[in-house]
């Protein structure tokens, strides 16, 4: 992706985010040297991989397969394996119309995925096979909203804004915005971006850029 598509991404990401009641914290709005100069003061963000993450999964059509996120808070897998402290994160994320999440699952997360306003949310869910493997013909079950329900291989759930789902590991997911843009909240266990996220086919998780003008604040994948 080039560098002037992210910034143009992150300023619009910025007014949906606001248009929904919904700001940023305010090391959001540093510039890199802002960041820079602030490093030491900032290692608990750096470390957590808080901040800005625009991904077109490294296949180079961001409108038809990628996601905005931003992570607000993430915990320590240090205290996730020891059993307690901070054991949980927090992100925004927005799905553009017909954008798709592509399939994936983790290991370690456990997700609640939220519309917090816009459009419609779509979610396409396969269970596991008995190796942990992606199920073409596995259903299962998920929790809506705290309302057991379940579910085919394949079946795509929809929900509006204010519903949510909650996804354990295991659960293979993808998901995109119908009808419009969706404001999607995560809330879940700690988030570790670089590991544990196991796609159906072999993509990336991060953009490759292409440093085409100076960023306008930092990504996670820049830290």
């Amino acid at each position: 992706m080039k560098r002037s598509r992210i910034n143009q991404i992150m300023a619009e990401a910025d007014d949906m985010i606001r248009s929904h009641g919904f700001t940023l914290p305010p090391f959001a709005y540093w510039t890199p040297d802002e960041f820079r100069a602030r490093n030491e003061i900032a290692i608990r963000i750096i470390e957590a991989r808080m901040g800005w993450d625009i991904t077109d999964y490294g296949q180079g059509d961001f409108d038809n397969l990628g996601l905005f996120l931003f992570t607000l808070r993430n915990g320590s897998l240090n205290d996730l394996h020891r059993g307690g402290g901070m054991v949980y994160a927090e992100k925004l994320l927005i799905s553009k119309q017909d954008q798709i999440s592509p399939m994936h699952t983790h290991v370690i997360k456990s997700e609640d995925i939220i519309n917090r306003g816009g459009a419609t949310m779509v979610i396409e869910l396969f269970g596991s096979d008995d190796k942990g493997n992606f199920g073409a013909d596995c259903g299962g079950t998920v929790i809506c909203d705290g309302i057991k329900r379940s579910f085919s291989p394949g079946e795509k759930l929809k929900f509006a804004p204010g519903e949510s789902i909650t996804l354990m590991p295991g659960d293979w997911h993808a998901f995109w915005g119908e009808g419009g843009d969706v404001l999607i909240g995560e809330v879940s266990t700690v988030n570790d971006d670089l590991t544990d996220n196991i796609f159906r086919e072999p993509i990336g998780r991060f953009a490759e850029i292409v440093e085409d003008e100076a960023p306008t604040h930092l990504l996670v994948s820049d830290y």
